[in-house]
């Protein structure tokens, strides 16, 4: 079963007069690339969620965002009224002012404003890792429906490259008896006396230079290969990745031995469905 790597999830949730959103957001990358922004009050649960992350995710870059909207009535930012007092009366003693004006001069003064410090809640915990299992769920899911897309558009690709392997074959005995023709044409044209038996041994030396009887084996296996690796309920994008070399290598080998124009168009078109193919691995779990 395919799997991308690109994914998304969004929860939210409310609790203790504060709301909760978790985002989480998945594109390709070789190995595991943890990105966090989370709020200071939660940053005792980051080891936690990154853990969670890692064995869940196993692969990909993962953008992980957690806002907190608080209602207006719980903020712990207050005043702090006896240094914006101390403030004033010694502004008043280096110049006697009206006592709103110096009030504006005091509360852009340094310590004006003291922030409490809010102790993370067992609730408030509890709220986030439900919220984020949410939005992991929901980036499993999405990955799982994009890799679906992925594993059809495989198969298709690959039914391609199986019918261009079928016309190598089915064009490859008519290859091999114009390649001979053309070397023993290119033998009798030739003006000095030629000993039979050393150009017979000549023409399979040379027949078996252009034989593509294994590759055209090896690419058929390399193709079932792939399809079983795909059908494993388990990532597998590195996996299918070098199996996608291995068939590059095969079409390759196959095009330098062709000295056919037919079998080289053929090879042309493998090679595109084949680019195709890498270029959609790239996102396979």
């Amino acid at each position: 079963m395919i799997t991308s790597m690109t994914g998304f999830g969004k929860s939210e949730t409310s609790i203790l007069n504060k709301k909760i959103v978790v985002e989480i957001r998945t594109l390709n990358s070789k190995n595991i690339d943890l990105n966090f922004r989370v709020p200071h009050i939660f940053r005792e649960l980051e080891p936690q969620l990154r853990g969670t992350i890692s064995e869940q995710l196993n692969r990909g870059k993962v953008d992980v965002s957690v806002y907190i909207e608080t209602d207006s009535g719980s903020n712990t930012t207050h005043l702090n009224k006896e240094v914006v007092n101390d403030y004033i009366k010694q502004l008043n003693q280096i110049h006697q002012g009206d006592r709103t004006e110096l009030l504006k001069i005091a509360v852009r003064l340094p310590d004006t404003l003291k922030t409490e410090k809010e102790d993370l809640k067992k609730e408030e915990k509890e709220a986030l890792i439900d919220v984020f299992s949410s939005a992991l769920i929901q980036v499993n899911n999405y990955r799982k429906n994009e890799g679906a897309a992925l594993e059809k558009d495989f198969n298709q690709r690959l039914e391609v490259l199986e019918k261009l392997l079928s016309e190598v074959i089915q064009i490859d005995p008519d290859r091999k008896e114009k390649v001979s023709l053309k070397l023993r044409n290119s033998l009798e044209q030739l003006t000095v006396e030629i000993d039979q038996n050393r150009m017979e041994q000549e023409l399979i030396y040379y027949l078996e230079k252009y034989d593509i009887t294994e590759e055209k084996v090896r690419l058929d296996n390399h193709l079932s290969y792939f399809k079983e690796i795909m059908s494993q309920n388990q990532p597998n994008g590195k996996k299918l990745g070098f199996i996608s070399q291995e068939i590059g290598r095969e079409i390759n080998t196959i095009g330098s031995k062709a000295n056919h124009s037919g079998l080289q168009k053929i090879v042309v078109e493998m090679k595109d469905e084949l680019e195709k193919i890498k270029e959609q691995l790239l996102n396979v779990l």
